[in-house]
Formats: structure tokens, C-alpha cells, sequence
């Protein structure tokens, strides 16, 4: 039966043809590379940022670890206290030692394991803790290093230092059992049953000195940083390059097989 003339003239739809596996691949890598490439940008300017910032930090520390001691900030001054401004200051201050208050915080440095001694030091303006330094895991014992156990009335200087709460990453104080792994201003005062209405909101590192016996040995205050960050930002920089360089040559690809 021959088909009646308008039925030829109806074009009949025709299926879609699916994307071919390649290109929808090609797309979803160009999307990646671009996100990739602007995420190792922002990264990169990050580091510009922190590189000023540590060059910053450092500078003002250097300046203040080698500046005359000054008197340290009274009660008045407490409230403003701040690590901008603050930390790492040279100073200095008067008063006595209480010994049977004294706190053992743990420590490893450059000449091992063993503690920070922080002792209570009474002023006319209120109490600090000072730092006296670090002795050995043999010398934990007050009875071990009786001569440095300084008595009387006393001048001090050091670095001023802000409190550590909470502890390390791994190690957190634990205030019950008296084991400190770092120096919590407020902790330590509450577990030793000193009044924090009259006590300083920093403790001080006491500055190298003899002291007799040898210990604690002071003057051990870590006052250099690493400064890496501009071999972190070169290498977020170069890690962009590479990945638009990689996107650049897709879509030259692409347009070629067009």
C-alpha cells in the first residue's frame, strides 16, 4: 500500500546523541583544574600575608629582647596587657621568692628533658610568676638544688611572657594530680591557693644568671621563629602554574579536535 504524500513530509524526532565520554571527562577535569588553580593562588597570598606577619613578629621581639629591662606593668596595666603589644617585653621587678608555692611545668629543650621551675614572686604591687629556669629530671626535688633556692628581697629581669591555658596538643594539664605541661597562670594559682584578684595576668622568663648550685638555669626563652613562608607561597605559586598550564593545553586539545 503506497503511503499517502504527507506522511514523508513529517520528520520523524530523532534520538539525542550521548555525550561522548571523553568530553564530559575533559569538562569535569577543566572545572577541577580551575578550582585548583584558584585554590593554590589564595594559598599562596595566604602565605604572602603570614610571611609580612612573621617578619613583623620577629622584629619586634628582637627589638624588645635586646632593650633595656623596664619596670613590669603594674595592676593598673594588667587589664590592657596583649601579645601585640606585650610580649616578649624586657623587664624588671622587686620582691621576694615563695618556695613552698613553687610549680614544676614539663619541659624538653636543647638540653633535654626536665621542668620549668615557676615560682610565686611577692612585690609591693602584687605577685608574678616567675620562670626561674630549667633544671633536669634529677634535680625535680627542691631538697636536690637547696642552694639556688634564693631567699630575701631581690631584683629580677627577664622576658614577659602570657599565659599557656589548657596545656599542649597532646598533653593537657591535669591540676588534681599536679602535673603541668604548660604554664597556666590561673591554673597554677588556683591549684597553689593564690588569690588571682593580686596576681599578674603573665609570667616572667627570668634572664641567665649564676644562681648557686647551677640551678634552675635561666636565660632559656626560645626567642627564634621559623620563617618558611616564602618557600610555602613559591611553592602554592608554582603548584597554580602548573595546574592552568595543565588547563591551558586541555583546552587547546579541545579546540583542536573541533
Amino acid at each position: 500500500m503506497k503511503m499517502p504524500p504527507f506522511f514523508g513530509m513529517i520528520a520523524m524526532p530523532q534520538p539525542s546523541k550521548p555525550q561522548h565520554p571523553r568530553r564530559t571527562g575533559r569538562v569535569i577535569l577543566s572545572g577541577f583544574l580551575v578550582l585548583a588553580t584558584a585554590a593554590f593562588i589564595a594559598l599562596g597570598i595566604w602565605q604572602v600575608e603570614r610571611l609580612g606577619w612573621k617578619n613583623d613578629l620577629i622584629a619586634r621581639v628582637t627589638d624588645r629582647v635586646h632593650s633595656p629591662a623596664v619596670a613590669a606593668p603594674g595592676p593598673k596595666e594588667w587589664s590592657a596587657i596583649n601579645r601585640q603589644n606585650d610580649e616578649y617585653r624586657h623587664v624588671k621587678v622587686y620582691g621576694h621568692f615563695d618556695h613552698s608555692r613553687e610549680t614544676l611545668v614539663y619541659a624538653s629543650t636543647a638540653l633535654g628533658a626536665g621542668y620549668w621551675v615557676l615560682t610565686p614572686f611577692n612585690s609591693e604591687d602584687g605577685i608574678r610568676l616567675i620562670n626561674r629556669g630549667f633544671v633536669p629530671l634529677d634535680r625535680k626535688e627542691p631538697a636536690s638544688r637547696a642552694a639556688g633556692q634564693l631567699e630575701g628581697d631581690l631584683t629580677l629581669s627577664g622576658l614577659l611572657r602570657l599565659d599557656e591555658p589548657d596545656g599542649r596538643l597532646l598533653r593537657s594539664n591535669n591540676s588534681l594530680q599536679d602535673r603541668w605541661y604548660s604554664r597556666d597562670i590561673n591554673a597554677i594559682a588556683a591549684k597553689r591557693g593564690i588569690d588571682p584578684s593580686g596576681l599578674a595576668p603573665y609570667f616572667i622568663d627570668i634572664d641567665k644568671t649564676e644562681v648557686p648550685g647551677g640551678y634552675p638555669i635561666g636565660g632559656m626563652t626560645q626567642v627564634t621563629f621559623p620563617n618558611n613562608h616564602l618557600q610555602y607561597a613559591l611553592t602554592w605559586f608554582a603548584m597554580a602554574v602548573m595546574s592552568s598550564g595543565f588547563l591551558v593545553f586541555l583546552l587547546r586539545e579541545k579546540r583542536r579536535h573541533r
